[in-house]
């Protein structure tokens, strides 16, 4: 199944503005990286969210956020959430936002 283009699409402009934001594709999908540090992705109908621990244990006691698991191993800190909870384009910023907030954090690869 290919990755969400018209997600892809409505996240781009709101990465596009920070310096050292690339795109690649992987893992069937698109990773939008953040001086070289993945932040976000689209695989199929999610998106895909490095949100650091405590940012992402909060988000997941939200009903429609799930751990990051696409290969059989959850990966801690890292939320997927369905494009259809993402009708509305300033959630999707703050969450954008969040994850560009902790990876920030890391140092550039």
């Amino acid at each position: 199944m290919p990755f969400d283009d018209t997600l892809a699409r409505r996240i781009r402009p709101h990465l596009s503005d920070d310096v050292g934001c690339t795109e690649k594709k992987m893992f069937g999908g698109i990773g939008f990286l953040l001086h070289g540090n993945m932040c976000a992705a689209v695989w199929r109908e999610y998106l895909i969210l490095r949100l650091g621990p405590e940012q992402g244990t909060a988000a997941l006691r939200l009903p429609w956020v799930q751990e990051f698991n696409i290969t059989g191993k959850s990966m801690k800190g890292w939320v997927m959430i369905p494009d259809t909870a993402l009708t509305d384009e300033g959630e999707l910023r703050q969450w954008l936002d969040q994850a560009v907030q902790f990876v920030q954090t890391l140092p550039a690869k």
